[in-house]
């Protein structure tokens, strides 16, 4: 009998062992299926600057989305200077990012730092303004020459043909700029006569004291077209303190340019959406990353906001 009991206890024991070897494996592999996409995917970004309300609205856009997605991103401010940028890029790389997107300070200058990611296989992303060179899997911006006719033909219907304006132009070398200048002079070429054209930088402040240099040598300003909000704010500040009546149109619809149409001191602002950028530029990244096929050129819509 007491044979019969211990073999029976010995029984017990080796199941009882058996199970709790189990257990442990069964969670482990349950919590293994349960990983998503993009959860272990570390994106870096390097913002023009974070001294502008819409590149500000874009990077939270794309933090948003990172978070929905389950992937680290790093947001790095180049604070307008391309070789800051460069050297954001560089640190990037060497922090071993699976993917880097770029919003270039200057299109032009960029272009080593986009060189630079491809020597380390790390994929690119330029997001709002695109590189001159290197190799980018995608380009994820609004169709800047369409939004540049578009402020022109809203500026023409206002100030009617032959009216004299000034055009406010933004960082040298960035394509925003040069895209948006191309499509309003698409329209001003052969309607409108554009009596002063200089930059501001993108800049609110700079564009203030451009627009007090320009009303002085062109008191018959009629309208003027800002490649972006800031750069329009500041004019109106200008033409304000002027006691002047001026159409201004601006890009972006930040929000304080939005109010400013409510509130009918600013003519209107072509809408880019900075947060559906920012969104969109991160879902390409990880789908990039999970081995999908992403489009070399993605647009995101605009819209005319006006009074």
């Amino acid at each position: 009998m007491k044979k019969t009991f211990l073999l029976l206890v010995l029984i017990a024991m080796m199941i009882l062992a058996a199970c709790s070897m189990e257990a442990p494996g069964s969670e482990s592999e349950d919590a293994g299926s349960g990983s998503e996409s993009g959860g272990d995917y570390k994106i870096g970004f390097s913002v023009s600057t974070l001294n502008n309300p819409f590149f500000v609205t874009l990077s939270e856009g794309a933090e948003a989305k990172a978070k929905e997605l389950g992937a680290t991103i790093s947001v790095v401010d180049a604070q307008d200077d391309a070789a800051k940028q460069a050297s954001d890029v560089e640190d990037l790389i060497q922090q071993g990012v699976d993917l880097i997107m770029i919003n270039p300070v200057d299109s032009e200058a960029v272009t080593a730092a986009v060189e630079s990611a491809n020597s380390a296989d790390i994929p690119v992303i330029t997001v709002d303004r695109s590189a001159a060179g290197g190799e980018v899997v995608s380009h994820i911006a609004s169709d800047n020459v369409a939004g540049g006719e578009m402020a022109g033909e809203y500026l023409l219907e206002l100030v009617g043909d032959g009216a004299q304006v000034a055009e406010l132009e933004g960082v040298p070398g960035a394509s925003a700029a040069r895209e948006r200048g191309e499509g309003f002079n698409k329209v001003a070429a052969d309607s409108l006569d554009v009596v002063a054209k200089q930059t501001a930088n993108f800049d609110r402040a700079e564009g203030l004291t451009v627009m007090e240099n320009i009303l002085q040598g062109n008191p018959d300003i009629k309208g003027v077209f800002a490649h972006n909000d800031e750069m329009a704010l500041g004019a109106l500040e200008a033409i304000e303190a002027a006691g002047k009546d001026i159409t201004v149109v601006g890009f972006d619809a930040t929000d304080d340019a939005v109010k400013a149409v409510e509130e009918g001191r600013l003519a209107g602002t072509i809408a880019q959406k900075p947060e559906l950028i920012g969104q969109t530029a991160v879902e390409a990244a990880v789908k990039s990353l999970d081995g999908e096929e992403v489009e070399a050129s993605i647009p995101v819509e605009l819209e005319l906001v006006k009074q």
